[in-house]
């Protein structure tokens, strides 16, 4: 019976999946469409890859606002390398990467110094680093990128994009490490209870300065893929895409409080997000009403991980309570 209401929860983003997806389609048949399909996938891969390092971030009890700012700065400092300095494409977007790669060891390294919560120490990071974006290139777009960058954006392999290639192997790598390794299993033991990871044996503290790193990576390589797919750095790039990959993320049965949540659910739950946008722009249905629809299912999704953790606590008190009543007797 545990293990049905486990799996339950594991795949609730993808029963949620089918049924807009039945829905959209009895009502437009340019949704039912394979090349909206395909483009549905391209638009949630970049956020997709995100959202694997998020997981990790979840999952290990923390939370990171700053990924999204991350696709801006990363895009636009590689792009003014290649246009402005001659730097190579490779070379460019290395250092790119490696920057927003810094940005998550920074955040890792300040929430365990000083013991800040994650939320303000990865929402100051988050100024400074969309600030950042702004600053280095007088916040100007940078265009004319050399036409080979834009196959990592826009190309494809036979009829499957290519983000979306990288979305899948990222995603495969990720729930791999997670599940099947003694790193993701320490991930797991700190967000379910720190201190007593700790007093295990467990380095806590290398432990989550290692998550908010891969995280900080992983938003790098997306705001490469970014840039090649709009063919410019946009400093403004990733405003909103904090949000909607923690909407994704929880919507998929990650755990706002750590501890739990599965790479598979969270692919379910960044489609979901990519299917509801995507079907109600097709239906005329303006931007304000998908604001609605987020804000209205990350409240409910929240809500009903705080309520069936505090429901699975008070039934663990009660059998407690009930075995020492019985030794008393």
């Amino acid at each position: 019976m545990r293990k049905m209401k486990i799996d339950v929860k594991k795949y609730v983003s993808w029963i949620i999946l089918v049924v807009l997806v039945l829905f959209f389609s009895a009502f437009s048949p340019r949704f039912r469409q394979i090349s909206n399909a395909i483009t549905i996938l391209r638009q949630v891969s970049i956020n997709g890859i995100l959202a694997v390092g998020l997981v990790y971030v979840l999952v290990s009890g923390g939370i990171d606002l700053s990924l999204g700012p991350m696709l801006g700065f990363t895009g636009t400092l590689a792009a003014m390398l290649m246009v402005e300095n001659g730097i190579p494409i490779f070379a460019a977007c290395l250092i790119g990467i490696f920057a927003a790669t810094l940005f998550g060891l920074f955040n890792g390294l300040s929430i365990t110094a000083t013991n800040m919560p994650p939320l303000i120490s990865t929402l100051g990071m988050s100024y400074v680093i969309k600030a950042a974006a702004y600053l280095i290139h007088g916040g100007m777009p940078v265009y004319s990128l050399p036409k080979e960058m834009q196959t990592l954006g826009q190309g494809y392999v036979g009829p499957i994009p290519i983000p979306v290639i990288i979305f899948v192997v990222i995603a495969l790598i990720g729930a791999f490490v997670l599940k099947r390794t003694s790193y993701g299993r320490g991930v797991f033991a700190i967000g379910s209870n720190q201190e007593a990871s700790r007093l295990s044996g467990l380095n806590v503290k290398r432990i989550q300065v290692a998550v908010y790193t891969v995280a900080g990576f992983l938003a790098g390589l997306g705001g490469i893929i970014m840039m090649s797919r709009l063919n410019a750095g946009q400093p403004g790039t990733g405003a909103d895409t904090s949000m909607d990959i923690i909407i994704g993320c929880v919507l998929g049965g990650v755990s706002a409080s750590g501890g739990e949540g599965s790479i598979v659910g969270m692919v379910g739950g960044v489609l979901v997000m990519g299917v509801l946008s995507n079907g109600m722009t097709i239906l005329g249905l303006n931007e304000y009403y998908q604001l609605l629809m987020k804000g209205a299912v990350l409240v409910i999704s929240v809500g009903f991980d705080y309520y069936a953790r505090t429901r699975k606590a008070e039934k663990t008190v009660r059998i407690v309570r009930s075995e020492g009543k019985k030794e008393k007797e």
